[in-house]
């Protein structure tokens, strides 16, 4: 494993032989990396200043304007509306690579990916020309194909926990289906999740703990009924004594905890070096299962997950995003006694048109192909740490409060003192200058995540150039605001 750098802790390496480090917290700075000179970054300012030209959304807001007589806040998923960044979101033409062009003809270096599906870079031609295969025999079969075999064997041989998988359309999806199989493989009504942690929309999960809440949960979003939230209780992220106490409190009543292994839907936060593996030891002495939520994780941490990555095998793994290659897809996957309780094997019911459609298996199957590459998860670390510590340099240069760290190839920074260990902590970051920021990049050539927080993602598509001229261009936007 690499490091954590920033606001967790560090790892031992896998990949590199290293001294043993030692464990604890590190500072909200570090110095940057040898590569990341100042010169550097000096030349890559006036880079960005020579080919900076007229920014302008017209065509864009155009569009949402329009978009909003249509659909509910002009988008389909609400992120995109950018509420919480303030001004006018984008409408995207194109994407190639780590590069994304919009309506106006405006380009952006993209650390979105999509939300995560693209690690090895937009519109890749090997699996645009594999899926232009596929669609010849056609786009959706509502049948059994060897596609699914073929991607359903690498998830297996990939994932430590995966001993059967069930593909799905979406990461909403398999957090549903793993639910369910969990209550219906132990008998038990109650799970466990973790404040900021995001498993999907579905009514069980849309729940945050007020003050000294656990045994009801509150709903999150209006239409949810507290009867599908009773049983789902919460905890602290990375707050061992928390979850024992739900334990002690709910004797014989817990199915399962389910979390995030590294937290992507609150802003990067990594887990504390004892956490997962506290998890996995509490919830094995309670006879209750470990799901991990590795939809942003799996195959991005390394080929079989945050799993490998940490060394933690938990019993159920919900999957999605890289997977598909950009393509709808999800799946859930575990132990085999567990999944042979999946319908028809077994009584739990789950279904689904597309699911293992043809095009979202091919896109995924010649993915993962790709990451199979020599120096894949080695390039992802080195790119991203220099990116983030890029980062929180020109943060402390310019003198902004500023934390954050990264894991291969995820990242994300805070405007905040560090360190950030839970969703608490994550909310003390000042939200309208990360909009400001946000909005400079924009201006700059450069698309972060239009949110505080979400996390950040690098592909294989990304090059030295574009992660100097992002910190360049950092620099600059933290100067003017």
């Amino acid at each position: 494993m690499a490091a954590v750098n920033g606001v967790g802790l560090s790892w031992p390496s896998k990949l590199t032989k290293t001294k043993t480090p030692k464990w604890g917290f590190s500072p909200s700075h570090r110095r940057c990396n040898p590569s990341s000179s100042s010169a550097a970054t000096i030349r890559m300012t006036a880079s960005v200043d020579e080919k900076k030209k007229t920014f302008t959304l017209e065509k864009s807001e155009e569009a949402f304007s329009k978009a909003k007589e249509l659909m509910p806040g002009g988008v389909n998923s609400p992120v995109r509306a950018f509420k919480s960044v303030g001004g006018q979101p984008i409408i995207i033409d194109s994407v190639k690579g780590s590069r994304m062009r919009d309506i106006d003809g405006n380009e952006y270096i993209d650390y979105v990916g999509s939300w995560g599906p693209a690690i090895i870079g937009h519109a890749d031609d090997e699996v645009l020309a594999a899926l232009a295969e596929t669609m010849k025999k056609g786009t959706s079969f509502g049948a059994p194909c060897l596609l699914e075999n073929t991607l359903a064997e690498m998830v297996i041989s990939a994932v430590p926990s995966i001993e059967m998988v069930r593909f799905v359309n979406s990461g909403t999806e398999a957090c549903m289906g793993v639910l369910r199989l969990a209550r219906a493989f132990t008998g038990r009504p109650k799970i466990i999740k973790f404040e900021g942690c995001y498993h999907g929309h579905a009514d069980p999960f849309l729940v945050k703990a007020g003050s000294g809440v656990a045994t009801l949960g509150l709903p999150d979003s209006p239409g949810v009924p507290k009867a599908a939230t009773i049983n789902t209780l919460t905890a602290p992220y990375n707050d061992i004594s928390a979850v024992e106490s739900l334990f002690e409190e709910h004797k014989g009543e817990i199915a399962a905890v389910i979390l995030e292994p590294v937290v992507g839907n609150a802003g990067f936060i990594p887990p504390k070096l004892e956490f997962l593996a506290a998890i996995r030891k509490i919830t094995k002495e309670n006879d209750a299962l470990l799901i991990f939520d590795e939809v942003m994780t799996g195959f991005r941490l390394a080929y079989g997950g945050a799993q490998e990555y940490f060394g933690i095998t938990p019993d159920l793994t919900t999957l999605g995003k890289i997977i598909g290659g950009g393509l709808p897809v999800g799946a859930y996957g575990g132990r085999r006694d567990i999944m042979e309780m999946v319908a028809p094997a077994g009584p739990m019911y789950q279904a689904g048109t597309l699911s293992g459609n043809p095009l979202a298996m091919t896109a995924g199957i010649h993915t993962l192909k790709r990451l199979q590459g020599q120096g894949t998860y080695e390039h992802l670390d080195k790119i991203t740490g220099e990116l983030t510590q890029g980062i929180l340099d020109a943060g402390k240069k310019t003198g902004h409060a500023m934390c954050g760290g990264s894991i291969r190839g995820m990242f994300g920074f805070f405007f905040a003192d560090g360190p950030v260990y839970n969703f608490s902590d994550a909310k003390k970051s000042d939200t309208e200058k990360f909009g400001r920021f946000y909005r400079g990049m924009l201006e700059e050539g450069v698309y972060f995540a239009p949110s505080q927080f979400e996390a950040g993602f690098t592909s294989l598509a990304h090059t030295p150039e574009d992660i100097q001229r992002t910190i360049a261009a950092a620099e600059k936007v933290l100067k003017q605001i």
